[in-house]
């Protein structure tokens, strides 16, 4: 399959289903959107179509706050580096696998800053050594 770029809602959605294709059969944060986070993938794909076409296009789909879901399920279950480098190792496949051009590379380094900021957030809030003071 060639690759394309990114640049379209259909590639959009191309890449989030993709993308979310290997997460669900990923040992690592498979377990947490399926068993955790119970995602129901009929409600949650089409929000996260919205999010990356908002980044990517440019076109404000989303309306919503994306890391608050995550806070939700950080209190299940702790959320480490490990499952944010797993998630970007994911993602950044998808992208290198299927797309191709300056989009595809911003798309990969906005990703790699979501990932980094929201773990450093998380990492803070589990860290409650700053409360010790």
């Amino acid at each position: 399959m060639s690759r394309r770029t990114l640049d379209s809602p259909e590639a959009v959605k191309f890449l989030v289903d993709s993308f979310y294709e290997k997460v669900q059969t990923d040992t690592l944060i498979g377990p947490i959107f399926t068993d955790v986070a119970k995602v129901d993938w009929s409600k949650h794909l089409p929000k996260m179509y919205a999010f990356w076409e908002s980044l990517i296009l440019g076109n404000n789909a989303y309306n919503g706050q994306p890391f608050h879901p995550h806070l939700l399920v950080n209190q299940k279950h702790t959320l480490t580096i490990d499952h944010f480098e797993r998630w970007l190792q994911l993602f950044s496949a998808t992208l290198s696998e299927n797309f191709t051009g300056e989009n595809a590379e911003q798309v990969r380094q906005r990703a790699t800053q979501i990932a980094l900021v929201w773990n450093n957030k998380l990492d803070y809030i589990n860290n409650d050594s700053y409360m010790e003071s």
